[in-house]
């Protein structure tokens, strides 16, 4: 038997690397795991999971931006390197400067992939999103057009095109949808924030644009499952191009759209929802979408504020707020069965379900974040 991998983990203390590291550790599937985020373990909202999964690794708090610490980050304490390079290190705040996203995920991830080719390393993962395709209704696949919907997703892509030119870099490159689960402070969650928060109100919760706008999606379980999955495949036999990049998207097959997820909402609130409909898409042109978020916002950030003095919560990271980039009319429609096909991997959440959205509320509740009733 081949011994176990060695694995960096870049950003690990996030949403999805807390989730992976989780997943390596539980499984017991590396040799030696080391961490690197600029957050702290104590500070980051862990729930017991993860806390447990972070007392077996090593963990290592830096700021991947300043280069002078890569000799320490990915020098192995033998003198060795890492195996498996993961990257889920990068800005993941809308709306920012362009000059925070050219420091915190383009050149930051150019860096930590020239230091793996440096380091000789198997493999180097990078998480780009769905975003990066053009929003055409039609679900992307790998060779798609290209036309971000907003300037994240824009150095993310500047990011992919330039580590697939990067010589001796072994890249896999994944693209995943609408990513939700436990720990998630994005992606799905505002939205279960607002409904709660029309709960309290006693109010029809109502979306922009149409029912039909889809907003596909993949559980961070999958996500995880994928980004070791394919790991170990490049490095194996059964890649036909080694050495060659790689890019897979990651969408389960629920084709998740608008009313999808207010099924949901629907079901674990109890409140009515619907959406402003093709009168609000004829006005277009007299509409400001930053002053429509700006509104929108107001309505719902007091209502939550209230919600969690009564319930003695006297902090959380949560929020109701929607960024005006995500509030445009673009549909995140992605087609994810190519790494299926190429690698064997197999989607173990196919399905948005309520259950897998009432997990994330539950475990906010827990860490006392979220009202419990």
């Amino acid at each position: 038997m081949a011994p176990q991998p060695t694995v960096l983990v870049l950003g690990g203390a996030g949403f999805i690397g807390r989730n992976f590291v989780a997943y390596l550790v539980e499984n017991d599937l590396a040799a030696e795991i080391r961490v690197i985020d600029k957050v702290l373990p104590e500070t980051a909202y862990f729930n017991q999971r993860f806390q447990a999964a972070f007392e077996k690794v090593e963990f290592m708090q830096n700021d991947l931006s300043n280069t002078k610490k890569f000799e320490k980050i990915y020098t192995r304490a033998d003198g060795s390197s890492f195996d498996y390079v993961i990257n889920f290190a990068a800005e993941t705040k809308f709306s920012q400067l362009a000059e925070i996203y050219e420091d915190r995920i383009y050149k930051l991830s150019i860096n930590c992939a020239k230091e793996a080719v440096k380091r000789q390393a198997k493999v180097f993962i990078q998480l780009s999103t769905g975003d990066i395709y053009e929003s055409n209704g039609t679900a992307s696949k790998e060779d798609s057009k290209t036309k971000p919907w907003n300037v994240l997703a824009k150095y993310k892509l500047k990011v992919d095109e330039e580590l697939q030119n990067m010589p001796g870099l072994s890249l896999v490159i994944l693209r995943p949808a609408v990513v939700y689960g436990v720990g998630a402070m994005g992606g799905l969650t505002p939205r279960l924030i607002c409904g709660r928060v029309y709960k309290h109100l006693g109010k029809k919760m109502e979306f922009l644009w149409t029912e039909d706008l889809r907003i596909n999606t993949v559980h961070v379980n999958d996500v995880v499952r994928a980004v070791w999955h394919t790991a170990n495949w490049y490095v194996s036999s059964d890649n036909p191009q080694p050495g060659s990049p790689v890019i897979f998207n990651l969408a389960d097959e629920n084709d998740t759209n608008q009313e999808a997820v207010n099924t949901h909402i629907r079901s674990i609130f109890g409140i009515e929802t619907g959406f402003k409909g093709t009168s609000f898409l004829t006005n277009l042109d007299l509409i400001d979408m930053k002053e429509v978020a700006d509104e929108t916002n107001d309505m719902h950030l007091a209502p939550w504020a209230e919600l969690l003095k009564e319930r003695n919560i006297k902090t959380s990271p949560l929020t109701p707020y929607l960024d005006p980039e995500l509030l445009c009319n673009n549909a995140l429609s992605l087609d994810g069965s190519k790494i299926c096909v190429t690698t064997g991997f197999k989607y173990e959440h196919p399905k948005l379900t309520t259950e897998s959205l009432r997990e994330i509320i539950t475990d906010f509740q827990e860490l006392n974040l979220w009202p419990r009733d």
